[in-house]
C-alpha cells in the first residue's frame, strides 16, 4: 500500500439534528443509528483502511472526544488524534491535520472526509479515490468529489463545473462555482441544467497544494500553524494547538479557500453518497416495512395503522404507536421526541429551548 496516502477524518461535531440520540457528551459519529454493529466513525475509519495504511489514518475531533475516538478505534494511537481545544469550522481544523502530516510526509497526498457519512457502494467510493489521488499527486490542484443529484434536494451546496478537465484525466472537470444551499426552484434549475452536483464535503489533494493554498488564501492561518513546524509531532504540540486555536477565525474550507481558489476541480461521482444532517436522511437509508416505517431497532416494537414513521428507539423498550403517519419517534436516555417529519428543521430550535430550560441536563 502506497505510503504516501493519508486520510484526515473530520469527527468534531456536535450532531444536534439528531438530539436527543446524539448529544453533546456522545455525538452522532459514535452512535450505530442503523444497528448494524459498527458506529459512523468505526464504518468510515474502515472504508479508508482499504485506501491508506493504519497508521497514516488521523481523526481531528474536539479533545472532549479523544477518548471515544480511542474507544471505538482499536488501533489508533495517540499521536493519530488531532484534539481541538475548540470548535473552530473546517478551514483550521484542515490546517492543522495538512501541517502535522507534511512534516511527517512532504510528499503526502491527503483525503479529508467527515466521519458521519455513509456510502453504500464501497468499490465505487475507492476507485474515486484512488482516481482523485493519482490525479492530486501528478498536478498542483484542489480535488473534491460531487456527487450527481437525483432529486433538487435544498439541504446540500452545489458545484458546478465546466468542459476543462485535467490533462490525463477527463472526468476530472474544473469547477466553474461554489452555491449554498440554494432555494427549492434554483435547486430545480440546478440539476435540469446537468452541470451542477452536490457538494460531499470530501476533499483530495497533496500536502504541498493545499498548504500553498492556505499561504495564499488564507496567510494568517497559515502563519499561525506554520509556527508550529518543528513543534508537530513533539510533547508540545497539544500546547501549541491550545494557544493557536485561540487565536483562528471560526471559517470553512469552502468560504476560505474553495470559493476563491483557481486550481479546484471536482469528479463527479455516484457510490450512494448520504451525509446523515437529518433523521429524514436516516429514514432514506434505512430499510422499511412495506408501509413505510423505518424502525430501529425492530424487537420491541409494535405499530397499528401508523405509515412513513421513522422510530429510533432503545431496544429493551417496549413501544407500541397507533394512528401516527409521517413522524419521527425518538427516545434515549429517558428524553422521548415526537414530531412531524415535515417540522424536523425546528430540532435544532427545540434543542436551544431545552437548553435555555433546564441548562445542560438534557443536552
Amino acid at each position: 500500500m502506497d505510503k504516501n496516502k493519508y486520510a484526515l477524518i473530520m469527527a468534531g461535531g456536535v450532531g444536534s439534528r439528531f438530539w436527543p440520540v446524539s448529544r453533546t457528551e456522545f455525538p452522532k459519529q459514535f452512535i450505530d443509528f442503523f444497528g448494524i454493529g459498527k458506529t459512523l466513525i468505526q464504518s468510515t475509519y474502515e472504508r479508508f483502511l482499504k485506501i491508506c495504511p493504519p497508521e497514516n489514518i488521523f481523526i481531528v475531533t474536539n479533545e472532549i472526544y479523544t477518548n471515544l475516538v480511542k474507544e471505538q478505534l482499536a488501533g489508533i494511537s495517540e499521536q493519530q488524534i488531532l484534539a481541538e481545544p475548540m470548535m473552530r469550522n473546517t478551514a483550521p481544523c484542515i490546517a492543522y491535520g495538512s501541517m502535522k502530516i507534511a512534516e511527517i510526509n512532504p510528499n503526502a497526498v491527503i483525503v479529508v472526509a467527515p466521519s458521519d457519512h455513509t456510502i453504500a457502494n464501497q468499490a465505487a467510493f475507492i476507485e474515486a479515490i484512488e482516481q482523485s489521488i493519482a490525479s492530486a499527486s501528478k498536478h498542483n490542484c484542489l480535488i473534491t468529489l460531487g456527487i450527481k443529484p437525483n432529486r433538487p434536494d435544498t439541504g446540500y451546496g452545489y458545484i458546478q463545473y465546466i468542459d476543462e478537465v485535467l490533462a490525463d484525466n477527463s472526468e476530472v472537470h474544473k469547477v466553474k462555482t461554489f452555491t449554498e444551499k440554494p432555494n427549492l426552484e434554483l435547486a430545480r434549475s440546478f440539476l435540469q441544467s446537468g452541470d451542477f452536483l452536490w457538494n460531499a464535503g470530501i476533499f483530495i489533494w497533496s500536502a504541498k497544494a493545499i498548504n500553498r493554498a492556505f499561504e495564499k488564501h488564507l496567510p494568517d492561518m497559515h502563519e499561525l500553524f506554520a509556527a508550529g513546524k518543528a513543534i508537530y509531532n513533539t510533547l508540545n504540540e497539544k500546547q501549541f494547538i491550545s494557544n493557536t486555536y485561540l487565536q483562528c477565525t471560526n471559517i470553512s474550507i469552502d468560504f476560505g479557500i474553495m470559493e476563491k481558489a483557481e486550481n479546484v476541480y471536482v469528479l463527479p461521482s455516484e457510490f450512494g453518497w448520504s451525509d446523515l444532517g437529518t433523521w429524514a436522511s436516516i429514514y432514506e437509508m434505512a430499510e422499511k416495512d412495506y408501509v413505510g416505517n423505518a424502525v430501529i431497532p425492530s424487537e420491541q416494537v409494535m405499530m397499528y395503522d401508523s405509515s412513513n414513521c421513522m422510530v429510533n428507539v432503545p431496544k429493551e423498550k417496549l413501544v407500541i404507536l397507533q394512528n401516527l403517519h409521517d413522524y419521527i419517534i425518538v427516545e434515549s436516555n429517558n428524553t422521548l421526541l415526537i414530531c412531524p417529519r415535515a417540522e424536523e428543521q425546528n430540532v435544532k430550535n427545540i434543542v436551544a429551548d431545552v437548553k435555555a430550560k433546564f441548562g445542560g441536563k438534557f443536552i
